[in-house]
């Protein structure tokens, strides 16, 4: 039986109450949820924010099914044997993280909109708000990881960094180089 440890989060900000190796792939699931989102969210900000809303959605809903199937598939292959429907149902419930850390930026996106900003604001609050949830996510592993200090701003700076140079980027290629 594994050992359970409550003081990992789950990503959300909650308690998890999984083994550590689930949390690991929560966080890990999270966190490509939200580079995932940044990804459409940069690419389709042509789209009105509903449209933007349902791509980003069913972008992650499929890219989520399709890696728990691999997953599981390899598993499979390496255990020979089919993974029960209780196996199915915790592994998509671990992993379910990439579908809702969409869920804070395209809520920004939208109230952004409803609030008379333009598409490509509401859009870019979105990506800010990727930005700000990598952050917290990559604080979280790298506390996880028992950082500290230098080691920790630094784990953290890196993904909030790499959300700003995607923001420019996206700006750069729709303002200017569109």
């Amino acid at each position: 039986m594994e050992q359970i440890d409550t003081d990992e989060t789950n990503g959300e900000g909650g308690l998890s109450g999984a083994a550590p190796h689930n949390v690991g792939r929560r966080r890990a699931s999270g966190i490509y949820g939200a580079i995932v989102t940044a990804a459409i969210l940069a690419a389709t900000s042509g789209l009105s924010t509903a449209a933007l809303v349902v791509a980003v959605v069913v972008t992650l809903v499929v890219y989520w099914l399709a890696e728990e199937y691999a997953e599981l598939l390899g598993e499979q292959i390496e255990d020979g044997h089919l993974p029960s429907m209780q196996h199915v149902r915790h592994a998509l419930a671990d992993t379910w993280p990439m579908v809702t850390a969409s869920f804070i930026p395209l809520a920004s996106a939208v109230v952004a909109r409803l609030a008379g900003a333009t598409e490509l604001t509401a859009a870019n609050l979105g990506l800010v708000a990727v930005v700000l949830l990598l952050g917290v996510h990559s604080w979280s592993a790298a506390r996880a990881a028992h950082l500290t200090g230098w080691r920790l701003a630094g784990a953290s700076a890196t993904a909030v960094g790499l959300g700003l140079i995607m923001i420019g980027l996206k700006n750069l290629v729709l303002l200017h180089l569109h």
